[in-house]
């Protein structure tokens, strides 16, 4: 049975947090996403949506990091025929900033309050942001990524489990990763959403039944389509 959801403290959403520390745990959640399927999760979706996007779009990647996944979601989609221009945005001024060389823009700001118009983008990917917000935020982010896009939406996440919890853990030890990275990983886990939760907070933010994909190593994506009612 799937774990009830935990709030946790993750150090990484401390704006205190050391900026050397937060450079580490950066460089190993980027290991993290290689080994652990973070790429994937994102990837397999905005894959299949790559026929129905324009040749040149605009991608907005809300919660960006380190701007590897958005750098790799723009190789993906060149190889795919679509030429992206990637844009990033990230709540902590420093990340966005050392995360520049792989965007083509960057902007320090709020998810909650995109600094984007309307329909801004073609597609919006969101990857492994949504499980540091409580309900009422999680609905509020859902319904501004919707607001944001005039094509497709990706949310990437992680699937609650104690079982992917302990073996991350194990796994962060054995790869050497600070300890703010298993800290924090382990807190993620078990702030994740189980499938139902996460297609449950689309419908509300948005009255779109998303498409739900589930990757390996308790990875979860939800897509649809901004714009449309009940029927990604």
């Amino acid at each position: 049975m799937t774990p009830a959801r935990e709030r946790g403290v993750e150090y990484l959403d401390d704006p205190a947090t050391p900026e050397a520390v937060r450079r580490d745990a950066l460089k190993d959640l980027e290991r993290s996403n290689a080994l652990f399927g973070g790429r994937a999760a994102v990837l397999r979706p905005l894959l299949a949506l790559a026929p129905a996007l324009p040749r040149h779009a605009l991608l907005l990647d809300v919660g960006a990091g380190a701007g590897e996944i958005a750098e790799r979601a723009r190789v993906a989609l060149a190889w795919a025929g679509v030429d992206a221009r990637v844009v990033g945005v990230d709540a902590v001024a420093s990340v966005i900033r050392a995360a520049r060389p792989r965007l083509h823009a960057g902007v320090a700001a709020d998810a909650l309050r995109l600094p984007v118009r309307d329909r801004g983008a073609d597609v919006v990917i969101c990857s492994q942001l949504l499980h540091h917000f409580e309900h009422d935020d999680a609905v509020a982010l859902i319904a501004e990524l919707h607001r944001v896009a005039r094509g497709w939406v990706v949310i990437a996440d992680l699937r609650r489990s104690r079982l992917a919890a302990g073996l991350f853990r194990i796994a962060g030890l054995a790869l050497n990763f600070h300890h703010v990275t298993r800290h924090d990983g382990v807190v993620s886990v078990m702030r994740g959403f189980s499938a139902d939760e996460l297609a449950g907070l689309v419908r509300q933010a948005t009255g779109t039944t998303p498409t739900m994909r589930r990757g390996l190593f308790w990875r979860i994506s939800a897509t649809w389509r901004a714009g449309t009612a009940d029927g990604a």
